[in-house]
């Protein structure tokens, strides 16, 4: 497949991310005014937000793409505040669900407060997501925000409905997936065709190829829960294996297998999990193939991204968008 030549030796977020500096500053200062509060718990709770900030993937997604296609509008600055507060609030109630501790190198709100405070800092996000959309004034703009937002809930849902079966298939992992990281990444991708009213057929390549880097990063990241270091990943490795999520690498790890194999790792796959049986059932993931499959996978998801970035031209932005694609399947968190 066809993809732009770009030397990934050495690149960080810091040098791929040079070309949109204004944009990504511009976008830090709106969202360090949306969180400004009376409310002393709100402000608190902002701080320690702000931070423990992500790497702004979905911002950066969102104005490289619109600065390499020529589709750029000053009311993207809104559009990535908006989405980055949604996709925060998700971050905020599946600390719940999950019970987590610990992200991004520091204590969860529910952790540093309660349950219940992370619930309603999570819908005010929410609130704040959407009061900002509507001073876009766009409501084709809105109606597709929404339908992303709607994703994310029924994909968190679909997860939790699939808690502990390892009989999950690969196709319905993806569909899950899709819905719950995937459509933030779409979203953010097509926002600046909507805005410049682009032609259906632009928006659909736009969204695809957020799709794709949405899927590919999922991958990737679900792939850390078995080779990933807890200094780097900001958790301890297995949590998910632990919590029941079923994943790519353990899914095809079961699919290779006999019956009689399989019964045997479905035995061990109880929760909690023993340190010997988690051991044992990294072993045999890594012995199946598992991992090298998921990163197989991602990378095809990709590849189909950077086939759209190659058709841009070859510019400043359209180079740190191939290098941003690249690092959804081989960053190192």
């Amino acid at each position: 497949m066809a993809q732009m030549t770009m030397n990934m030796t050495g690149m960080d977020m810091q040098t791929l991310f040079r070309p949109i500096r204004p944009d990504l500053e511009a976008f830090d200062r709106r969202m360090t005014q949306c969180l400004r509060s009376d409310s002393t718990l709100i402000s608190a709770v902002a701080r320690h937000i702000l931070a423990s900030r992500g790497k702004r993937l979905r911002p950066a997604l969102m104005f490289l793409l619109a600065r390499s296609s020529g589709r750029y509008s000053r009311l993207l600055l809104d559009v990535a505040q908006a989405i980055e507060l949604i996709h925060t609030a998700t971050l905020l109630h599946d600390d719940v669900v999950d019970e987590s501790d610990f992200r991004r190198g520091q204590d969860t709100v529910n952790a540093r407060w309660t349950n219940l405070v992370s619930v309603l800092m999570g819908d005010f996000l929410f609130t704040r997501a959407f009061r900002v959309l509507v001073e876009t004034d766009s409501p084709d703009l809105i109606k597709a925000i929404s339908a992303a937002t709607q994703r994310v809930s029924y994909g968190e849902l679909r997860q939790i409905e699939e808690v502990g079966n390892y009989n999950l298939s690969e196709a319905e992992y993806i569909r899950i997936i899709s819905d719950k990281t995937a459509s933030l990444f779409s979203i953010s991708c097509e926002s600046g065709a909507i805005l410049k009213k682009a032609p259906p057929t632009v928006r659909k390549r736009f969204r695809d190829l957020g799709e794709n880097v949405g899927i590919a990063f999922q991958i990737a990241d679900d792939l850390l829960d078995y080779v990933g270091k807890s200094d780097t990943i900001g958790k301890p490795p297995g949590a998910d294996l632990q919590q029941g999520k079923v994943t790519i690498p353990l899914i095809y790890a079961l699919s290779r297998v006999s019956r009689k194999t399989r019964a045997e790792m479905m035995r061990l796959l109880v929760r909690p999990i023993p340190k010997s049986a988690a051991n044992r059932i990294l072993a045999f993931v890594f012995e199946q193939g598992g991992i090298e499959y998921g990163y197989r996978t991602a990378r095809g998801y990709a590849d189909r991204a950077a086939a759209v970035v190659a058709s841009f031209p070859r510019n400043k932005y359209s180079l740190a968008l191939q290098g941003l694609v690249e690092f959804s399947v081989a960053r190192n968190k």
